[in-house]
C-alpha cells in the first residue's frame, strides 16, 4: 500500500458499521421495558442483546461470565461467554470506547496483531434507569495471557527477555504501520506462545492515532514511554517476589530500547556496497526473511561515479514464513511456529519425496505428519495449547530424544512421551479457570485488561 493511498484510506468515513437504536430483549413475562441500546457493530451478533446490559459491568452474575486471567487496568474489564466465543467486555467514555473500535478496525486492515473489536454499545441504562457507562466489546484472544499470568511461578530472566523482545518487536510493526501507541506497557499486550517465544498483541489502543508515516521524535516518545511502564511493571514483580531476585528491573527494561532499535535499523537502515558485492542484496532480504518480515519493494541506487550501490528496504510486512504455511497447507500459526514447522515440511520432503514440487509434498506432510499429531492429542488436553504449538513441542521433544538416545525416534513414541511427560502438566491456556492456589488468583485478580 503507498502512503498516499494509505493516507487516504485513514481518512475515509467510519460509517460503514451497522448502527442504530435495538430493543433490549425481556427477560420475563414480568420484566419492563428497559429502552433501547445503541450498538456499533461491523457484524451484529444478535445473542449480544442476550446479555445483561442493565447491569453495571461490576456486578454481572457469575453464570454470565468466563473466569479468564484479567490484566491490571483503569476500567472495569470482564469476560463473557458469546455463543461458542469469549467476548471482552470494558466499560469506558462514549468517545473513547467509539475510537478506540476504530482504530482496532483500521489496525486489523493493515494485518497488524491486536485484538478483534466486536462492537460499542450506549444507551445503557440501569432498572431504575440512571445512565450506565457505555462498553467496547472485543473477541477475547484465545490461547493468550496478559502478562501477570505468565508469571505464576518466578519468572526467570529469558522468559522475562523473550517477552520484552516480543513486546519490541510489536512496537516496531505499529510504527511502520503508521501507529503512534502512546501507552505502551506489557499490562495494554496480551502474549501467545510462538515456538518456544512469545507473539504480542495489542490490547488497548485508546490512546493511540494512525499517521501515514511517524517521525524520528514520535517513536522516540513511544520508545521512552515503554521503557519507563516496563520498569515499573518489573519492579512491582519484584515486590511480589514474581521475577528472580537478580533481575535489575531499571536495566531489563533498557532492553527493550536495544531489541527495538536493532530491529527498526535493521528493516530500515540504508546500506552502501560495492557493484561487485551485490550478493549482499540477497543477504539483507534474507536477513529480513529471517526476522519474519517480507520485502515489498527495494531502493537501489548507483552513486553517481558508479562505484557504490545504495540498497534500502522501502515498504516491509511482517508474516513471511506465516503466509508461506497458509499458502502451502491452510495453516495459520504464529510466525516462530510457521518457521519450525516449515522446516519439518522441508525435510520432510527432502527424505520422502524429493521428487514432488513443493505443494504436493506439503500436502502430504499435513496429512502424515500435522494431523495424526493433533489427533493423537487426547480431548482432555485438548485445551492446553493451540494444535499448531503442540505440534511445534512435539518435534522438539522428538529432536530432544533422538539426541539423547542416540537413535531416530519413532513419531507414535515421541508423540506419547511428549503427553505423558510435557502436556499433561501444562496449564491449559486456552481457558485459565481461577481455581488455582492462592497466590495465583493474588495475581490474576488485579482488574482487566484494556
Amino acid at each position: 500500500m503507498t502512503d498516499t493511498a494509505r493516507a487516504n484510506w485513514r481518512n475515509e468515513p467510519t460509517d460503514w458499521e451497522q448502527a442504530g437504536k435495538l430493543p433490549r430483549p425481556h427477560e420475563g413475562s414480568g420484566a419492563r421495558s428497559l429502552g433501547s441500546l445503541d450498538v456499533t457493530s461491523a457484524s451484529m451478533d444478535p445473542a449480544l442483546l442476550d446479555l445483561p446490559w442493565q447491569v453495571p459491568l461490576e456486578e454481572w452474575p457469575t453464570d454470565r461470565l468466563a473466569a479468564l486471567p484479567r490484566g491490571i487496568s483503569r476500567h472495569v474489564v470482564r469476560f463473557a461467554r458469546l455463543g461458542d466465543s469469549l467476548i471482552a467486555i470494558k466499560e469506558t467514555g462514549e468517545h473513547i470506547a467509539r475510537h478506540e473500535y476504530h482504530m482496532l478496525r483500521k489496525l486489523r486492515r493493515l494485518n497488524v496483531p491486536c485484538v478483534a473489536p466486536v462492537a460499542v454499545i450506549t444507551g445503557r441504562t440501569d432498572e431504575q434507569g440512571e445512565p450506565l457507562d457505555p462498553v467496547l466489546v472485543t473477541r477475547h484472544l484465545r490461547f493468550s495471557l496478559p502478562y501477570r499470568a505468565v508469571f505464576s511461578q518466578t519468572l526467570r530472566q529469558n522468559t522475562l527477555t523473550r517477552l520484552i523482545d516480543a513486546q519490541a518487536l510489536l512496537l516496531v510493526r505499529l510504527h511502520l504501520a503508521g501507529f503512534y501507541w502512546g501507552d505502551v506497557s506489557l499490562s495494554n499486550t496480551l502474549f501467545r506462545r510462538d515456538a518456544g517465544a512469545f507473539a504480542a498483541y495489542l490490547v488497548d489502543a485508546e490512546t493511540g492515532e494512525l499517521y501515514p508515516e511517524l517521525s524520528g521524535g514520535q517513536r522516540e516518545y513511544d520508545l521512552e514511554i515503554a521503557r519507563v511502564n516496563i520498569a515499573g511493571e518489573l519492579m512491582d514483580l519484584a515486590e511480589g517476589n514474581l521475577i528472580e531476585e537478580s533481575v535489575d528491573p531499571l536495566a531489563t527494561s533498557e532492553r527493550i530500547m536495544d531489541s527495538y532499535r536493532n530491529l527498526w535499523r535493521e528493516l530500515t537502515e540504508q546500506e552502501t556496497f560495492a557493484p561487485g558485492e551485490r550478493w549482499r542484496v540477497d543477504a539483507r532480504i534474507r536477513r529480513l526473511n529471517d526476522l519474519g518480515f517480507d520485502v515489498d519493494e527495494l531502493a537501489i541506487r548507483t552513486t553517481a561515479d558508479g562505484t557504490q550501490v545504495q540498497l534500502q528496504p522501502k515498504v516491509v510486512d511482517a508474516g513471511h514464513h506465516q503466509r508461506r504455511l497458509l499458502r502451502l497447507t491452510g495453516l495459520d500459526a504464529q510466525e516462530n511456529q510457521a518457521r519450525r514447522l516449515l522446516n519439518d515440511m522441508d525435510s520432510y520432503r527432502a527424505d520422502n519425496h524429493p521428487e514432488l514440487d513443493e505443494e504436493l509434498s506439503a500436502h502430504l506432510w499435513v496429512t502424515q505428519v500435522f494431523q495424526p499429531i493433533v489427533r493423537a492429542m487426547p480431548q482432555e488436553l485438548g485445551s492446553k495449547l493451540e494444535p499448531a504449538e503442540v505440534v511445534h513441542e512435539v518435534l522438539e521433544h522428538r529432536w530432544y530424544m533422538s539426541e539423547e538416545q542416540n537413535r531416530n525416534v519413532p513419531m507414535a513414541e515421541a508423540v506419547q512421551s511428549y503427553m505423558d511427560n510435557i502436556l499433561r502438566h501444562r496449564r491449559d491456556e486456552a481457558a485459565i479457570l481461577l481455581t488455582a492456589d492462592t497466590k495465583t488468583m493474588k495475581i490474576l485478580g488485579g482488574g482487566g485488561n484494556g
